[in-house]
């Protein structure tokens, strides 16, 4: 009978072969002390590399954490924060003036309007009402009526920076740590450091949602998800709003799930064959991904249906929660991601990038995710899930004061506004309020005297918040020291707050 794993041992290469003879003196050394240790040798490896995923870092969380999970709403494209959170009502008499100089500081334009004669001022033309947040009050533009109703749990941020004026870094510079393309992304280094909750599904999961306008415009790619330089184990899984949910879950005509296990066990040991010859953790990686994809065969099914849903939490997410793919069915699906114990769920909602046409392009944008990101607060707090999750709403940038392109009272564009722009955060021990302020314009970030910080000059100024402390902060709520999850690479240690970032501890209760 052929023995298929002896004929591939057969099947070697002169450099295969000068390979594993010189790994052999530390094969055996790390046999020795993977012995030592109770793994039982080589084949350990991957046992040991399965606790980790399971379990985390040794010593991590850090500390006692106030929240155990993250639902992070990525609104791509850069939401304007002007017509949708920082109210300026002092623009209404200043329509069609230029933005003046000592207002503007001589800041970085784009390409895109830096051509232009002037900067025109372009008040919003929506109306903002003050909310009842057990304070002071919030402010929220009439496009956002159902998350208005949950002002008292929301802690928004007016003061965020960042230092990236184009979209493919300014995402990757938020959803990584870094503008430069190849670094883990925040949910792979929650896996990565934390472990999972569940044991059949991913510890970390990414949703996209369809757009109404039908104008996506900002592309988003797998590597904003992706483990970077961290093992391939910890990297986001991008869930399907169409058709099956993870593609080859179901099993093709002929195989039952009998026939799968002893196929997938079969290639297991292959893989375990090539383990023990090359010490390859990618390899280890590999067959934890087999025996999650097993596992999701039968947990993905019972999770994506939403018929056992009641009623009542159908009405609550609206009628866009019984289509697929919706955001308000994605937010759905993240409660229940959520009670089944994964780790990192990231909502993707494009279509944000409105340098033109911008007010009747930005009422189909609020209106796909108002009633979703509202609903997903009040089910996490009927749940009694609020207070352990963390929810973060944000694009990667704000939008300019000044008009991009033709100028009316009624329509207008916004070009991309690094300097200052909104975020809210909600559960997961942060403060419900408002931190931050900008100026009469939205174009500074200021301090409690109306005097313009520039928060680049200094490592960190209080009152503004830097991407990397958002990341300090988020990792703080897990319990997580950010300076202390590091993953040695290329001969240094990385992290994702990279040698920058601060906790800002004002945000949190």
């Amino acid at each position: 009978m052929n023995d298929p794993i002896r004929d591939a041992e057969l099947m070697m290469t002169r450099r295969q072969l000068f390979g594993r003879t010189a790994c052999g003196v530390g094969t055996a050394a790390l046999g020795r002390l993977l012995a030592a240790s109770g793994l039982g040798g080589l084949a350990g490896m991957a046992a040991a590399m399965d606790q980790q995923a399971h379990h985390g870092l040794p010593g991590i969380p850090n500390f006692a954490p106030k929240a155990k999970r993250v639902i992070f709403l990525f609104m791509s494209g850069g939401p304007s924060h002007l017509d949708l959170w920082d109210y300026k009502p002092k623009l209404r008499d200043m329509f069609n003036a230029d933005l003046p100089d000592q207002v503007r500081r001589g800041q970085r334009v784009t390409t895109m309007t830096s051509g232009q004669a002037r900067f025109p001022i372009a008040p919003s033309v929506f109306d903002f009402k003050k909310y009842d947040n057990g304070g002071d009050g919030i402010y929220v533009s009439e496009l956002l009526p159902h998350t208005a109703s949950v002002v008292k749990e929301l802690c928004v941020v007016k003061s965020m920076w960042t230092e990236a004026i184009n979209h493919d870094p300014a995402t990757t510079f938020l959803q990584t740590g870094s503008q430069i393309p190849g670094r883990p992304s925040m949910g792979s280094w929650l896996s990565y450091g934390l472990g999972s909750l569940n044991e059949n599904l991913p510890t970390y999961v990414v949703l996209h949602s369809k757009v109404s306008t039908g104008k996506p415009n900002q592309a988003v790619y797998p590597r904003l998800w992706g483990s970077g330089f961290l093992p391939s184990e910890y990297q986001g899984v991008a869930f399907r709003s169409q058709g099956d949910a993870v593609l080859y879950l179901q099993d093709p005509d002929g195989m039952d799930r009998g026939t799968r296990r002893k196929m997938l066990d079969a290639v297991e040991a292959l893989n375990h064959q090539s383990l023990d010859h090359f010490n390859d953790p990618e390899i280890a990686a590999r067959i934890k991904q087999y025996e999650l994809a097993y596992q999701l065969q039968a947990s993905v099914p019972d999770l994506m249906d939403l018929s056992k849903e009641s009623a009542e939490t159908m009405e609550l997410y609206g009628k866009d929660a019984h289509e697929p793919g919706t955001f308000a069915a994605n937010c759905l699906l993240a409660r229940r991601m959520v009670q089944r114990g994964v780790r990192f769920i990231q909502i993707f909602h494009r279509g944000w990038d409105l340098h033109s046409n911008l007010t009747p392009d930005i009422k189909g944008q609020a209106k796909d995710v108002d009633q979703g990101c509202a609903a997903l607060i009040k089910d996490l707090k009927r749940q009694g899930l609020l207070d352990e999750t963390l929810v973060v709403w944000a694009g990667e940038f704000g939008r300019t004061v000044y008009c991009q392109g033709p100028l009316t009272k009624e329509n207008y564009g916004r070009d991309h506004h690094p300097r200052a722009f909104t975020i809210w955060m909600a559960g997961g021990g942060v403060k419900p309020g408002v931190y931050g302020q900008t100026d009469d314009y939205g174009y500074n970030i200021v301090d409690k005297d109306g005097k313009i910080i520039d928060p680049s000059v200094e490592e960190f100024t209080p009152g503004a918040v830097h991407i990397h402390d958002l990341q300090a902060t988020i990792l703080n709520q897990l319990g997580i020291d950010h300076t202390k999850l590091t993953f040695h690479y290329q001969g240094r240690e990385f992290r994702l707050t990279d040698v920058n970032g601060h906790v800002v501890k004002d945000l949190l209760k």
